[in-house]
């Protein structure tokens, strides 16, 4: 599946948009994680419990908005974007979204 961020894939036509793809998770912190944190919101720096939390974030709503696509069979996604929302304190929505399409 070719994913870009881009509204067009270089060399290659669309001739079809499928429509609206989507993928989330929703996360929540949990207190192991929360204690490290606090400790580095005291002493500073990257709070890196809290990096990796969001990264595989990411990563699950990129597979889960693929696996959205291919189910329309669609070739490829163009206009990837990512968006964060709160759902409730302490828990985050990543929701990833595009536009699903036939290439020739």
């Amino acid at each position: 599946m070719i994913v870009v961020t881009t509204n067009e894939i270089k060399g290659r036509e669309i001739i079809e948009h499928i429509g609206i793809v989507r993928g989330s998770t929703v996360r929540a912190r949990n207190i192991g994680r929360d204690i490290f944190a606090g400790l580095k919101n005291i002493i500073g720096g990257e709070i890196e419990e809290y990096t990796q939390l969001l990264a595989d974030s990411r990563e699950q709503a990129l597979q889960r908005v693929i696996q959205d696509a291919k189910r329309l069979n669609a070739d490829a996604i163009v206009g990837i974007r990512f968006t964060t929302s709160g759902v409730m304190q302490g828990a985050a929505e990543i929701l990833a979204y595009g536009t699903a399409v036939k290439l020739r």
